[in-house]
């Protein structure tokens, strides 16, 4: 499993090890029943507190993404494929406030940026 914290960035940390955690598991590149680095050795290899990294495992598994098994681990679920659709979902919806956000603040309208999404959509 790669994680990859950008100590510098406002996203708290552990919000980031969630994302790309979460961003692996719905790529298939973590499959269902693979067992997740102990909380410590993770901590250790991002150098970073043991909490965090234990605040974002109760995050993913509160997500329905991560089971843990008292002194065994934690595991990915098994990987519920209208969970992950919901996720992308959650995740493109989120891209496109950004960008309608970005229009109105540069004074466009919304028939300005609806034309603009159709267009695109044609290419």
């Amino acid at each position: 499993m790669k994680v990859i914290v950008n100590h510098s960035s406002m996203q708290p940390i552990y919000e980031q090890i969630v994302e790309q955690v979460k961003g692996q598991i719905i790529k298939g590149a973590l499959k269902a029943d693979t067992a997740l680095p102990s909380v410590r050795s993770l901590a250790k290899e991002l150098k970073v507190s043991a909490l965090t990294v234990k605040k974002a495992y109760d995050a993913l598994e509160t997500e329905g993404f991560v089971i843990t098994v008292h002194g065994k681990g934690s595991f990915v679920a098994f990987a519920n494929q209208q969970m992950m659709m919901e996720e992308k979902k959650k995740e493109v919806e989120a891209d496109l406030e950004t960008v309608i956000r970005k229009g109105h603040s540069f004074g466009m309208t919304d028939q300005e940026l609806t034309e603009l999404f159709h267009i695109v959509l044609e290419d």
